[in-house]
C-alpha cells in the first residue's frame, strides 16, 4: 500500500530560463557559420537542456510497502530512527556547513526544504538520508505511519 507519493517536477521559471540560455549559448557557437549549421546547434542545445531537465523532474519520491523510495535509492523503513522534517534554514545547514560527507542526499536546488532521515544503525557509513521534498511534513508523517506498520 503507497501511502506518499511526489514527482519532484522542474519549476516553470528554470524551463523559461532555459530558453535565454539556448539562444546566447548558440549564437556563440555558430556565430560565422551558414547554412543548416545554426539550426542544429539550436537543436542539439535544445535536445540536451530539455533531456537535462526532464531527467531532473522525473524524480520521485514514494512511501509504499515499509521502504522510501527516493529517486534511484530505497532505504527499507526497518532501517530508519528519528524522522525530522525540515525548513529552509535548517536543511540549508545541513546541505552545507554541517553536512556529513557519508550522507545519502537527493537533492534539487528548487527545493528548499527536506526530511532528515536517521539511520538507527549506521553501520553502512550512512548516517543519515537527506530528502528534499515540497512537503516535508507530508512526508515525514507518511514514513512515520509506514514504519509503524512494518513494525
Amino acid at each position: 500500500m503507497r501511502s506518499y507519493r511526489e514527482h519532484l517536477r522542474v519549476p516553470v521559471s528554470y524551463w523559461l530560463l532555459a530558453v535565454p540560455s539556448i539562444v546566447i549559448l548558440g549564437a556563440e557557437l555558430y556565430a560565422g557559420f551558414g547554412g543548416f549549421i545554426p539550426p542544429l546547434i539550436y537543436a542539439v542545445f535544445t535536445a540536451v537542456v530539455a533531456g537535462f531537465l526532464l531527467s531532473w523532474g522525473g524524480t520521485s519520491i514514494e512511501v509504499a510497502n515499509g521502504t522510501l523510495r527516493a529517486g534511484h535509492a530505497t532505504l527499507l523503513l526497518r532501517q530508519v530512527g528519528d524522522v525530522v522534517p525540515l525548513d529552509e534554514k535548517q536543511a540549508t545547514l545541513l546541505r552545507g556547513p554541517r553536512a556529513d560527507p557519508a550522507a545519502h542526499l537527493m537533492l534539487r536546488p528548487y527545493l528548499k526544504r527536506a526530511v532528515y532521515i536517521a539511520l538507527a544503525d549506521p553501520a553502512g557509513g550512512v548516517p543519515y538520508w537527506l530528502v528534499a521534498t515540497r512537503r516535508p511534513a507530508e512526508l515525514a508523517s507518511a514514513i512515520e505511519r509506514s514504519r509503524q506498520t512494518v513494525g
